[in-house]
């Protein structure tokens, strides 16, 4: 699944990091802790390597 948001692309990439052990779960907050907790890292990968370039900053 695409990041529909830089947003959402940041927030999936700051749980990856925190699936893969480089970041301390305690410093998530908000989406990227949801994301954490509800999504499989192949999934996360997913929604981290969307481009930029085609979604807006904020979606709304």
């Amino acid at each position: 699944m695409k990041a529909q948001s830089e947003a959402q692309q940041k927030a999936a990439g700051a749980a990856l990091s925190a699936k893969r052990g480089k970041t301390p779960k305690s410093k998530l907050q908000g989406a990227s802790k949801e994301m954490y907790e509800t999504m499989t890292e192949k999934e996360l990968e997913d929604m981290a390597a969307t481009k930029h370039d085609k979604i807006p900053e904020r979606k709304g």
